[in-house]
């Protein structure tokens, strides 16, 4: 089992990243958190297939733990079933010794961090990501929150987990069209931060994609140490954080859009990067291929790269001003000149997104 350590001073925590983890999870939790009694929030699909496993363990160190299981998908990522949650935690008598456990993918995690960063003015949290992209990204760094009709992640807070535990078994039951998804995180990591790891990720896509064991675990661990770096340095998104934001803004248009109905996460993203690097390359100063890999890249895991049929740049663009990022009146971009080099631009014009998703969209 590798360790990555996020340094947080006093709210410093681990990852533990291996195979057949969950069985003994409890152990590592408990000896994380003071408290013995714990809810994991789950959807009712990965409820059946782990909620027992995890809840046994639990039971076996010492920790009274109930499955709480809560509708599946980004359109149940709402203030209504926060409120739900929390009427289910004061049923069940949980105290401020409490903890939440979330098992499941970036949306089981984004609720629990938000409900117990909120429940009782906080209790303790820890993340169990079954999702190639909750255990990459979603489950790390404490961004919690849910989604508003207006926009994605309109209300949330900072709350940094206990604990992370990333069990690579559990990837054996995850859809390919989520893995594949969970890949478009992977490689944003590998090219706002390390271009080597971009290059690894272009050279090794088959055996990626076959879920090689220890192609796996290379990934997951540098994209965990990529972003624990990142964290680290920028724990609350005043500066270095924001890079990894890249892709999200048009990305985050895109699944408002199209409802959260037609693309998964991590599809939005991919469409979202290939945009931003199209971007660079009307801004001037990025590497001439540079899109042309990222795009080539995508394709190879399987990913979308073009927008979806019947969305206009221009709507696109409108839904862009909703973006949290936005900041008195202009919208932080990140963007990308070469591999690994990654910076925030505020000086992006509308015309020059809308250039970039006409061009998108001839690819």
């Amino acid at each position: 089992m590798s360790i990555i350590r996020v340094d947080l001073k006093e709210k410093a925590y681990n990852i533990h990243v291996g195979q057949d983890i969950l069985p003994s999870a409890g152990e590592l939790i408990a000896g994380a958190c003071r408290g013995r009694r714990a809810v994991i929030i789950t959807n009712p699909k990965i409820g059946r297939l782990y909620g027992g496993i995890l809840a046994g363990s639990l039971k076996d160190a010492g920790i009274v733990a109930d499955v709480v299981a809560i509708p599946a998908g980004e359109r149940h990522k709402t203030l209504r079933t926060v409120s739900s949650l929390y009427e289910r935690l004061l049923d069940m008598k949980v105290d401020r010794g409490g903890i939440a456990i979330g098992l499941g993918g970036g949306v089981v995690g984004d609720i629990t961090g938000f409900v117990a960063a909120t429940y009782l003015r906080g209790i303790d949290f820890v993340q169990v990501p079954t999702s190639l992209l909750a255990q990459v990204d979603a489950s790390i760094g404490g961004k919690t929150g849910v989604d508003l009709a207006r926009g994605k992640n309109l209300v949330g807070a900072f709350y940094q987990p206990k604990t992370v535990l990333i069990d690579l078994s559990v990837l054996g039951t995850l859809p390919r069209r989520e893995f594949r998804a969970g890949l478009a995180e992977i490689i944003k990591h590998g090219i706002i931060q390390d271009g080597e790891y971009f290059k690894f990720l272009e050279e090794n896509s088959g055996i990626i994609l076959k879920r090689n064991p220890d192609a796996l675990e290379h990934i997951i661990c540098r994209s965990c140490q990529i972003k624990s770096a990142v964290v680290r340095a920028d724990e609350r998104e005043a500066g270095l954080r924001r890079i990894l934001n890249y892709g999200h803004t048009a990305g985050h248009a895109v699944e408002l859009l199209t409802g959260y109905k037609t693309l998964l996460h991590g599809e939005a993203v991919a469409i979202g990067m290939v945009t931003a690097a199209l971007v660079a390359r009307e801004m001037g100063g990025a590497d001439a291929d540079l899109a042309r890999r990222l795009a080539c890249v995508l394709t190879s895991a399987g990913l979308p790269v073009k927008l979806p049929e019947g969305l206009s740049p221009r709507a696109v663009v409108d839904a862009m001003k909703l973006d949290k990022k936005v900041l008195g009146g202009r919208l932080n971009t990140v963007l990308v000149n070469s591999p690994g080099r990654a910076f925030v631009a505020d000086n992006v014009t509308p015309e020059i997104w809308q250039k970039a998703l006409s061009a998108q969209m001839k690819l």
